[in-house]
């Protein structure tokens, strides 16, 4: 186990609650001097600890998860790997002590390279010629969201209750929801829902108005996807109490990340009502997580089980912990969460050996990966083409692109037996592991023929005379 060490976070409590050292630890039954090795990271903090936190000043142990900080530790490896930083000499050691001793001020780092990023966009947009509300600085209400999210488990119980109570209360079934939620919405909200011409929508898949209490749906949109928009609206008139009071525990800083937060719980809802949290659970663990069945199962996209399998994090009752990526073939990251522990980038480019970049040449074809971080953790990964939702059909005689977003869902390696795509892999072979990063410039192995650009944790070193893999790999001497 690792040793935790909490001495920046405790120190932070004690002062918060107006205690002297003495005064705490009285209350923790250690000595005062104890107290201050734990606070200065010079000793770890022990169960009967942590216990006596939890209990003496209600601490929520989930608090002080080790995960929080290897997140945080990530998120600064990637500011510090701005060329910015590149006179600071910033060691991976600095972080490291930072993290652990002065967290709030190791977030405050990172927020404020945020805003100067965002800075920079619409600076750079007003140059170009283009507004600002066109400009990278739209980034922000998603970042809030997504880290929202990550901090919550990505698991809301009252959305998971509703939901099943919804089940229970108006007699739903499973293979004949859809026609059973268009009931729900005429009996109970008095909405009248319609599957409108792609021509009259033009080129929205859901719109609802609620003067006339019309629920329109796209023509283009497949059957998964409609259930699942009728879902999302009855989130909305059903839960919107419910809804609001999650959305202002975010204390979000703008109207924007409030409006985006409603949505991405409304998407929760639904993807709970469509896949109810026990029997979900039940399903995927009888079918080893086949992705396959619990789609055809439940009636839902590759990617919505995909999505849910993220969110089975009820205490007591977990499923495998997971984690999600979505990206399009230019490599931007559209959604991201780790349960895993895996760090997602969160500036910039992410590392082109993840197989959720591979998936692009095979379209539609579900690829696997064991993939090894360098300070050693293992993930098993699956990865897949997916097309995005209510594609629209050609316009005219120009050739019609095809857009394709790719998702890469994965979990730690010991938990690949519990998938059914481990079976026949010795996944003891090292030769089936591949060695990933985060991104180039945080990644320190100095032997990858893919680097893009040079890492943080070496310095450059250019020989006219010699050529490695890459022009920023070492060569062999």
């Amino acid at each position: 186990m690792k040793s935790v060490r909490i001495g920046g976070k405790l120190r932070r409590m004690r002062q918060e609650r107006h205690l002297t050292q003495t005064q705490m630890a009285a209350e923790l039954g250690l000595s005062p001097s104890y107290l201050n090795l734990i606070e200065s990271n010079q000793r770890p903090v022990t169960v009967r600890v942590l216990l006596k936190l939890a209990e003496r000043f209600q601490v929520e142990l989930s608090t002080l998860a080790l995960e929080d900080d290897e997140r945080l530790s990530s998120n600064l490896f990637e500011v510090f790997s701005d060329p910015l930083f590149d006179g600071a000499d910033v060691k991976t050691s600095d972080v490291r002590d930072l993290v652990s001793g002065l967290p709030a001020v190791a977030h405050a780092v990172v927020d404020l390279y945020e805003a100067y990023r965002r800075r920079v966009s619409v600076l750079g947009s007003h140059a170009a010629g283009e507004d600002a509300s066109e400009s990278g600085s739209t980034g922000l209400p998603s970042e809030e969201i997504t880290e929202f999210l990550q901090r919550r488990l990505n698991h809301f119980p009252q959305l998971e209750e509703a939901a099943e109570a919804f089940w229970v209360d108006h007699g739903l079934a499973l293979h004949t929801l859809h026609q059973d939620l268009i009931r729900l919405l005429s009996q109970r909200f008095a909405v009248d829902v319609e599957i409108a011409a792609s021509e009259r929508m033009h080129g929205e898949l859901r719109r609802y108005n609620p003067l006339n209490r019309r629920l329109e749906l796209s023509e283009m949109l497949a059957l998964p996807s409609r259930t699942f928009q009728l879902a999302h609206q009855l989130a909305f008139l059903a839960l919107r109490n419910e809804i609001e009071a999650i959305v202002s525990a975010g204390k979000f800083l703008t109207p924007e990340a409030d409006a985006l937060a409603r949505s991405a719980l409304a998407n929760y809802f639904a993807g709970a009502l469509l896949m109810p949290y026990g029997r979900f659970l039940a399903a995927a663990r009888a079918t080893r997580y086949d992705i396959d069945v619990l789609q055809h199962r439940f009636g839902v996209s590759f990617e919505q089980a995909c999505h849910r399998m993220t969110t089975l994090r009820r205490p007591g009752d977990e499923g495998v912990p997971f984690h999600l990526i979505r990206v399009d073939i230019a490599g931007n990251i559209s959604k991201r969460f780790s349960a895993s522990g895996i760090h997602i980038a969160r500036f910039g480019a992410a590392c082109p050996r993840w197989n959720v970049y591979d998936a692009f040449a095979t379209p539609g074809m579900l690829r696997v990966q064991i993939s090894k971080m360098p300070e050693g953790q293992a993930f098993f990964c699956l990865a897949r083409t997916v097309e995005p939702t209510g594609r629209l059909s050609r316009r005219g005689g120009l050739p019609h692109r095809i857009g394709q977003l790719s998702i890469g869902l994965g979990c730690p390696v010991q938990y690949a037996r519990e998938l059914v795509y481990s079976d026949g892999l010795n996944l003891d072979d090292p030769q089936i592991i591949t060695p990933i990063g985060i991104s180039c410039r945080t990644c320190p192995r100095d032997d990858c023929s893919d680097r893009a650009m040079p890492s943080l944790n070496q310095r450059l070193e250019i020989d006219e005379n010699r050529r490695g893999p890459s022009t920023y790999v070492r060569p062999t001497r």
